[in-house]
């Protein structure tokens, strides 16, 4: 093709309000019915086909757990072999596609989802994670558009950069997606991470083999389908649940295994390191691994704060999507002064959250995503209750008898490093410490040293000192540090994502730094007019 090849500039997606008399009201709750109503038979994609093994399992309602939404096929060792030998085949040519032919699929499919598709991943959201109509538009439609439009734009701005050259010499850079395969295991709570964790390495040439969490397998299979309808070439994308150890013990074995694009637990991404450290000679290649694994993200109050806009961040940010968020609020520093001021509001605006099924447009929240994460929040929940060093000031209630429900909880810790200030609970739990007013530099200090995540965090002051001091001395606290906002909410283009420490990689979703993992460049030098003598005049007699 001739011509230099231009990505449109990329635009955020506009959220849609579903509010009363929308036509996106109308449908969204159209296709809800419609998927309430059915079963759908979820089976593995190798190779383009779809492929039943028999081997099947229930997919349920998290906010209705005696409802049936799909039943999914899972792989065994002989579908595993056949998923790799098809992302082989497919690698010969998807790999040396021009980088503006496979950048077209992934355009086409924001268009689908922003388009014909969307009631569909929002409703199966919606279901399958009990998400609320706001929290599955801004996931499933809007970011997953967002990552393939603007993975696209970074993917032109990588390619465009190449080396100087001097006079009689043409030097270049060449980039070549990874020999091999990339594993992209995604979680449950954003349908966007999966639709990401795959298309990403994919956009830049690699084919992928992508393992979606069995909580999310509703949506991760129509996103599957947007690809496929956009024309992504069969075996590029092999789409494969089952059971995670022998999945993974299967494909870490593999001498083309080239890379680990992984969301999830820290205890998950630790034994990802060890095994392909241990494996590590018997890879082709070094493989990439990017991952992020959650936080213990904090909001960080200034005496000097906005008393109402801080309330509404701790709402907002430990509760939306009942705090299934990896950035989500979860602990939460308050002066005393102000913590007199904002008691009271903050605990009637808690207890007043309406919490049910999410087709119910008036919940702000769902329920839990499964019974191991009930179980364990119920856990926290009455070791809190029992505390000598901790009170529970809202919520405390819970009930798994039609969904697992979990109330927006504040608990009050007396002590700033108990347990709940301390671990990640990915769930509707805020644990707050009230700090005396003249205690805000050992503050600082507590928050950088409480937790070994560095993923979100938020301070909210109106002095703009503090706000510089704070945002020097959390340096390194949080990969997305937010002033006078929620930390959660992270939007493609604007603030790419990901945190350090045990956090992650910290390699930025949505963003050129990401896409860089999943190249391995090569120089190209050429001389026009190459020496003929070997001797160099440094030689010749003076």
């Amino acid at each position: 093709m001739s011509g230099h090849i231009q990505i449109p500039p990329p635009q955020n997606e506009p959220v849609l309000s579903y509010a009363p008399g929308t036509p996106e009201r109308a449908e969204l709750k159209a296709t809800l019915q419609r998927m309430a109503e059915e079963v759908v038979e979820i089976p593995l994609i190798i190779g383009g086909e779809e492929v039943r093994t028999g081997r099947v399992h229930d997919f349920v309602c998290p906010h209705d757990h005696q409802k049936v939404l799909a039943t999914w096929h899972g792989a065994g060792p002989e579908e595993l072999e056949q998923a790799l030998e098809s992302g082989r085949e497919a690698w010969k040519t998807w790999s040396r596609m021009p980088w503006e032919e496979r950048a077209a699929v992934f355009l086409k499919a924001a268009d689908l989802l922003a388009g014909p598709w969307r009631a569909i991943v929002n409703a199966s959201t919606m279901l399958g994670q009990s998400k609320t109509a706001h929290q599955a538009e801004i996931d499933a439609a809007c970011e997953l558009a967002d990552f393939y439009r603007f993975n696209a734009y970074f993917a032109e701005e990588i390619y465009a950069q190449q080396p100087i050259s001097d006079p009689g010499i043409w030097n270049r850079l060449e980039y070549r997606p990874l020999e091999g395969f990339v594993y992209a295991v995604s979680p449950f709570n954003f349908s966007s991470i999966g639709g990401n964790l795959c298309g990403a390495p994919v956009l830049m040439g690699n084919v992928a083999l992508w393992k979606p969490s069995h909580t999310a397998l509703l949506n991760n299979y129509y996103i599957m389908k947007v690809l496929m309808e956009a024309g992504l070439p069969a075996g590029v994308i092999n789409f494969i649940a089952g059971d995670s150890s022998e999945i993974t013990d299967y494909l870490l074995r593999q001498r083309d295994f080239a890379g680990l694009h992984f969301t999830g637990s820290t205890g998950v991404f630790h034994m990802f390191w060890k095994r392909i450290g241990a494996n590590i000679a018997n890879y082709a290649s070094y493989p990439r691994i990017v991952g992020e694994t959650g936080g213990k993200d904090f909001i960080l109050a200034h005496p000097t704060a906005d008393p109402e806009a801080l309330v509404t961040a701790m709402i907002r940010g430990a509760f939306e999507y009942q705090g299934q968020k990896c950035s989500a609020a979860s602990r939460a520093y308050v002066p005393e002064s102000l913590w007199a001021e904002i008691e009271g509001p903050l605990v009637e605006q808690t207890d007043a959250i309406t919490m049910g099924d999410p087709t119910d447009f008036t919940n702000f929240m769902g329920a839990v995503i499964d019974d191991r994460a009930f179980r364990k929040l119920s856990r926290y929940i009455d070791d809190a209750r029992q505390s000598e060093e901790a009170d529970i000031i809202a919520g405390g209630e819970y009930d798994d008898s039609k969904g697992y429900f979990i109330r927006p909880t504040l608990i009050l810790a007396r002590n700033p490093r108990y347990v709940t200030m301390c671990e990640e609970l990915f769930g509707p739990i805020l644990t707050i410490h009230v700090y005396p007013d003249d205690a805000w530099e050992e503050t600082l200090e507590l928050v950088d040293t409480t937790s070994p995540y560095a993923l979100t965090g938020a301070v909210f002051a109106r002095d703009r000192a503090v706000l510089q001091q704070a945002t020097e001395a959390l340096r390194h606290a949080a990969g997305n540090f937010y002033l006078n906002d929620k930390p959660t909410g992270a939007v493609v283009g604007q603030q790419p994502f990901g945190g350090s420490r045990a956090s992650g990689t910290n390699d930025k979703a949505g963003s050129a730094f990401n896409l860089l993992r999943w190249i391995t460049p090569r120089t190209l030098k050429e001389n026009f007019d190459p020496p003929r003598d070997y001797r160099y005049p440094f030689m010749d007699e003076a």
